[in-house]
């Protein structure tokens, strides 16, 4: 789905508001985003990502002992989006299965948390999966903008809305004793500033973003987060790729700036899939690994709503 289909299908509102188009593309540097065919849920596409991973990984389904669904997009308080994917990957019952929110960054606490079920002997394999269904959203924001009682000030408060995207990723988590040639969690920071929760507040009808807010103070938690992690001996200066958060141009370029990484080892994908939530960061690892060696390092650095930042350092 391109931006320019979307400032088409926006075209009363930017008339009426005299907004240019192209901000998507000339703002934010998205210049499309996916959506599932209509016959095609996230769910199902998280399902098949599962499949697609423990097929990789070589590896039996009944091997795994914990499942993990990290999306942000659901239909249902209840169940858990995670029983679907459980059935659907053919998973067994003596897998635990549950879902982990934590916006943009779930994706990272799943392999946290199952990598701490791993180190303690509880299981020996876990599946780390995310799919996010940007389209709902995304055609409900489309309607609030045409309105006629619509503002400028509302298009702002709903433009991250429209650089969502929709994808699946999924990861096997292992033991590193039993696949010695495997990549490596090697472990990493986290920090919080949750007095700023209120400055991207998200739901099935629409997301509403403080953009200069979160930038801001995102940044900020960023930085504190990176100078804390060298002063206790992590050694980030020099890694051989810095996978981040997919969010837009403005963003990716503060984070680059602020904490003076090396451009061309951080990879872009958001001009052809967008915002993706909490898949963007492992779809963008696993497009990136056919250009990794052993022995790479790589930092997955993300900022999630709420505002939480984590930095996860991998060996390949």
């Amino acid at each position: 789905m391109t931006s320019n289909h979307f400032d088409e299908r926006l075209a009363p509102s930017l008339k009426r508001l005299h907004l240019s188009r192209r901000l998507l593309e000339r703002v934010a540097g998205v210049s499309e985003r996916r959506w599932w065919p209509e016959d095609v849920d996230f769910e199902e596409g998280a399902i098949q990502a599962g499949k697609d991973a423990i097929a990789k990984a070589g590896i039996k389904p009944h091997q795994i002992g914990l499942m993990i669904n990290t999306s942000v997009t659901r239909r249902n308080l209840e169940p858990s989006v995670a029983v679907r994917i459980h059935h659907g990957v053919g998973l067994p019952s003596s897998a635990i299965n549950f879902d982990v929110a934590n916006a943009c960054l779930g994706f990272v606490n799943g392999m946290t948390l199952a990598a701490s079920m791993i180190d303690s002997g509880q299981i020996d394999y876990a599946l780390i999966v995310a799919s996010e269904d940007s389209r709902p959203t995304q055609e409900l924001t489309f309607e609030r903008l045409n309105s006629e009682t619509s503002t400028r000030e509302d298009y702002l408060r709903e433009f991250a809305t429209l650089t969502l995207g929709s994808g699946a990723a999924a990861a096997v988590i292992g033991r590193h004793d039993l696949h010695p040639d495997s990549h490596r969690i090697v472990g990493g920071v986290s920090r919080a500033g949750t007095e700023f929760h209120e400055l991207c507040v998200g739901g099935p009808n629409g997301m509403f973003t403080d953009t200069k807010g979160l930038l801001d103070n995102g940044l900020k938690l960023v930085v504190d987060a990176w100078t804390e992690a060298q002063d206790s001996g992590w050694n980030w200066r020099d890694m051989d790729r810095y996978v981040t958060h997919q969010v837009s141009n403005s963003y990716t370029n503060a984070i680059i700036k602020a904490v003076d990484l090396v451009r061309n080892r951080v990879p872009i994908t958001f001009p052809k899939w967008g915002n993706v939530g909490p898949a963007s960061l492992p779809m963008t690892l696993a497009q990136e690994s056919a250009t990794l060696k052993k022995g790479d390092r790589v930092l997955c650095m993300g900022v999630g709503s709420g505002l939480n930042t984590t930095m996860m350092e991998l060996a390949w």
